[in-house]
């Protein structure tokens, strides 16, 4: 056990720590209606809206059945609507509505306070040479699913 490496253990640790934080500052910032994993799924609506449900699933790594139930629940809450689309009826596409619009700049703000904290003490060299890192993590992972 001496050599063991821990890479696993601590970015499960960072995950569930920041999570916590994460929810905090979305409490104090009054935006406790939305919760970091459907944050996740506004993000790619904020850049490009009216995508499909098929191409959120990769945007967002979530399986179809987990995306479903969260788009439901987002559905509900006002923030986005499910549209078929008028070229092929098979595919819906998801648009966000004027409240889910409304949401982007206060719920980006706390994006970027939270990544304030990450990189507190951090150079943007270093920044950039983690990012990388993680990257490949990402894509080492990526392979296996």
């Amino acid at each position: 056990m001496k050599n063991q490496r821990k890479g696993g253990y601590l970015i499960s640790k960072i995950h569930q720590l920041s999570r916590r934080i994460f929810t905090r500052i979305l409490k104090q910032s009054k935006l406790d209606k939305i919760n970091s994993a459907q944050g996740r799924i506004m993000f790619p609506l904020w850049k490009e809206d009216g995508i499909s449900i098929v191409k959120l699933t990769k945007e967002t790594a979530l399986t179809k059945s987990t995306l479903t139930s969260m788009l439901d629940r987002l559905e509900e809450a006002g923030y986005l609507q499910r549209v078929p689309c008028k070229t092929d009826r098979r595919k819906i596409l998801i648009y966000l509505t004027d409240e889910g619009k409304k949401l982007q700049e206060r719920y980006l703000g706390v994006s970027r306070e939270m990544t304030d904290l990450f990189y507190e003490g951090f150079t943007s060299s270093e920044i950039d040479v983690f990012e990388r890192y993680l990257e490949r993590l990402l894509e080492n992972l990526m392979k296996h699913q």
